[in-house]
């Protein structure tokens, strides 16, 4: 008989790796959504303590711009976890685990959008939504590496911010694209 591995949030599964993401989503809207990266998972218990001297946070939103990027991160991670099988998470008040590749691409997007206004979140979200997880990943170690604390918001950190909020991808429909070239070439012939 097969044990049924318990995964929690979005993907984590501690018995895989204890590296993940936890996001404290709070009651109050004027509260800060806290990202925290952690190491350590404390198994049995009802509520995570928080360890600062080994659970890093990584970002803090406000209640406003994390409800603009929560559900573009749901579907992402769910779009994934069903590919895989695997159960669906949501976003709850209170604590959210993640799993650690799933987490750096949120945090990825939660520091383009940390201190932009509001109104470029939707085309930092169409531009995050461009980059493949391994790009993701890849952006978000090289960040992290020299800019990954709570208030570093220099360096790679500032231009991930600029990448994401300020360079808008276009709309590109490649069935129209491919159709309009072999017209092009039908008629070039």
């Amino acid at each position: 008989m097969t044990k049924k591995v318990e995964i929690f949030g979005f993907g984590f599964n501690p018995k895989e790796s204890q590296h993940h993401f936890l996001v404290i989503i709070p009651k109050g809207k004027d509260e800060k959504v806290i990202i925290f990266e952690r190491f350590i998972w404390q198994d049995g218990v009802e509520k995570q303590q928080i360890d600062y001297s080994i659970d890093k946070p990584k970002v803090e939103l406000s209640k406003h711009k994390w409800k603009l990027i929560e559900e573009a991160l749901k579907n992402e991670f769910n779009a994934r976890l069903k590919k895989e099988k695997l159960p669906v998470g949501k976003w709850t008040t209170g604590q959210v685990p993640v799993n650690r590749l799933f987490g750096k691409e949120m945090v990825l997007l939660a520091w383009a959008i940390e201190d932009s206004d509001p109104s470029v979140i939707p085309t930092a979200i169409k531009n995050w939504q461009g980059l493949s997880p391994e790009e993701r990943w890849w952006l978000f170690t090289m960040t992290n590496a020299s800019t990954g604390g709570l208030y570093d918001r220099r360096g790679w950190r500032k231009a991930i911010r600029y990448a994401l909020t300020e360079n808008p991808v276009e709309e590109v429909n490649r069935q129209i694209d491919l159709f309009e070239y072999l017209i092009q070439r039908k008629i070039n012939e």
